[in-house]
């Protein structure tokens, strides 16, 4: 349980937070009483739910609910969670606020299957599916607690999940949504792979303890191995070939979630069947959809399941929240600095108060009004809160940003022919995705200074002139990359820089008027990036092998952005073809990753042309 609790520290921080003892815990014990129960599900399997009703029982109240595999410990009548609901305020507004493992975890029945494939025409009592489970689930708990027949249901990362998967077919008592740093899709953007690239660091040590032996009392997991190092650049290298976690010393169970992943290493059944963003028609709930601008994990999840709803739901009643958090990093008690990055005020206390907590009060309690607007966003940068009707924003116009011979990115095409930039990959020496030696993944890499991977010859850039003004970017990045190569597959980093100015600073804190401004001359300020398996530019389930130096276009998106760039700032651009430990090693020769052998990762010579015909760009949202 130690290293479960670990791994979920690391990848989950809010949901692991909510569960530590806290000053609120006498509090939820004076206020409320705590039940268990096995709810049965429409095929039999019994699911264990807990159920924390406020004791004035004389006021009926609504629901909130969190469907989690993460565990609704503590376990047993007597003890009680120290946070109740997703943050303070509404736990003390007071709700029924219940708990429940999901089917096949921890303390509930049946077998469970990571992103539950959803049934859309469910046929018979054996079609089930997370929507049905939520259903009967509600059905339940109207009957059988002091509800005024309202239900609202939220939750992080995979509960984030769970709540989008209790959209459709939602049970008519569902009345507001909140997916949070959902999963959605796990072989483009979540989690597991992005763009097909395997993101090896995090997903090793998570499915570590997620996926070992469940205890004889469902209230543990014992991890399949207990790894310790202190450099995970130095350890993952050293484990050589992705096939070699796939021994007695880390993931010996063949049947295990970690083995299901890297053997279906194509955009599959296996994947495409666990897309719940195809699902998410003819929604009916009030929908608060929110992600964070620094979210490791699931950004992606977010942004395409509300892009999904407002596609195929005409008509729905959905918000998106994007603000500059890490995963969950809204859930914290207060948030005002990331990185190099100083807000100037609580955001959270902002989010929680006036977003949060008025739309499940409005939506469940009629309580005040709800009037956010569609689309509400954190401008970094600038740091400003930006609201809109539509996203992206109607005025925000794809530009395109071309690279130039000597390292130059502008807006002008270039000219002449047969002009590239080069660079030799060697997949046993991979770039590093941080500076930071570490045992765990640096949670700043998203905003960290990229100086240390642009001085690397096998890492190339592409920056503008100082800029003349300000400039704001709003919307989707896409990267348009014409390259040849040596080898029969690589792997492709995209990187948009923001480098400050020569001689700025970032001013000592308030409370530490002592302090020296930090200079900040010449910093890259990564603000958004992405990898792109190179085999899959036409097809995610049909990969092809790139023919030696024949010239090929490889164009993907990055998720997007919402940032200004400072007048005297430049932009930058920079390539690379592998991003280790975050991301497994490409051995730049085309077959099947987890089955290949240390001899098969071979040096490629990788050329990005840059000329009249073959114009390698990347498309940015300038807003006017």
């Amino acid at each position: 349980m130690k290293r479960i609790a670990f791994y979920l520290c690391i990848l989950f921080p809010a949901i692991a937070s909510a569960q530590n003892p806290g000053p609120d815990a006498g509090w939820v014990k004076e206020n409320f009483v705590k039940k268990e129960y096995y709810i049965t599900m429409r095929d039999g399997i019994k699911l264990y739910t807990a159920v924390y009703a406020p004791k004035d029982s004389a006021t009926k109240y609504p629901v909130l609910m969190q469907r989690t595999p993460y565990s609704c410990s503590p376990y047993g009548e007597n003890n009680y969670r120290s946070r109740l609901g997703p943050n303070s305020s509404l736990m003390k507004d007071k709700y029924i606020f219940v708990y429940q493992d999901a089917r096949g975890r921890y303390k509930s029945e049946g077998k469970f299957r990571e992103m539950t494939p959803a049934i859309d025409n469910k046929k018979s009592t054996q079609d089930v599916d997370e929507s049905s489970d939520t259903f009967d689930s509600i059905e339940w708990l109207l009957k059988n607690t002091n509800s005024n027949g309202r239900v609202g249901i939220y939750g992080i990362s995979f509960p984030g999940f769970y709540s989008s998967a209790a959209l459709p077919d939602a049970h008519p008592a569902l009345k507001a949504v909140s997916p949070q740093a959902p999963m959605s899709d796990e072989f483009l953007g979540d989690d597991c792979n992005h763009n097909g690239a395997f993101f090896l660091m995090d997903n090793f040590g998570f499915y570590s303890g997620f996926d070992g032996p469940k205890a004889a009392n469902g209230e543990g997991y014992t991890p399949f191995f207990r790894a310790r190092y202190t450099d995970a650049y130095k350890f993952f290298l050293k484990l050589g070939p992705l096939k070699n976690a796939n021994t007695e010393k880390y993931f010996y169970d063949s049947n295990s979630v970690w083995r299901q992943v890297i053997k279906h290493d194509t955009y599959d059944e296996f994947w495409q069947s666990r897309n719940i963003r195809t699902h998410l028609k003819n929604i009916k709930p009030a929908v608060l959809v929110v992600g964070g601008w620094f979210d490791a994990e699931d950004m992606y999840g977010a942004l395409k399941t509300y892009a999904a709803i407002e596609k195929q739901s005409p008509g729905n009643n959905t918000r998106l929240v994007m603000g500059p958090w890490t995963h969950g990093g809204w859930a914290a008690q207060s948030w005002t600095s990331y990185g190099q990055y100083h807000f100037g005020s609580d955001l959270n206390r902002y989010y929680q108060d006036e977003i949060e907590t008025k739309f499940f009060g409005f939506y469940l309690k009629d309580q005040g009004s709800f009037n956010q607007a569609e689309v509400t966003l954190f401008e970094t940068g600038s740091n400003k809160w930006k609201t809109y009707d539509v996203w992206p924003p109607a005025n925000s116009q794809a530009t395109s940003y071309y690279f130039q011979t000597e390292g130059r990115l502008s807006t002008a095409k270039p000219s002449g022919g047969n002009s590239f930039t080069d660079y030799v990959s060697d997949p046993n020496k991979p770039v590093p995705y941080t500076s930071v030696i570490s045992s765990r993944r640096n949670n700043e890499y998203l905003v960290e200074d990229q100086r240390f991977a642009s001085q690397r010859p096998d890492v190339i850039s592409f920056e503008t002139d100082s800029l003349a003004q300000d400039l704001t970017l709003t919307g989707e990045v896409v990267a348009n990359l014409l390259v040849s190569m040596t080898g029969s597959d690589a792997d492709f980093v995209v990187k948009l820089i923001d480098v400050w100015g020569d001689s700025e600073t970032i001013p000592a804190a308030p409370d530490a008027p002592q302090q020296r401004p930090t200079p900040m001359g010449g910093y890259q300020q990564m603000v958004r990036a992405e990898v792109f398996r190179g085999k899959f530019r036409n097809s995610f389930s049909k990969p092809e092998p790139f023919a030696k130096d024949k010239i090929e276009k490889v164009s993907f998106k990055l998720n997007e952005v919402a940032h200004t760039f400072k007048k005297g700032h430049r932009i930058m651009v920079q390539v690379q073809s592998s991003w280790f430990p975050l991301v497994d090693r490409n051995p730049q020769k085309f077959g099947y990753i987890p089955g290949m052998d240390e001899k098969d990762f071979q040096k490629a010579t990788i050329r990005v042309y840059h000329d009249s015909k073959n114009s390698s760009n990347i498309v940015l949202p300038v807003l006017h």
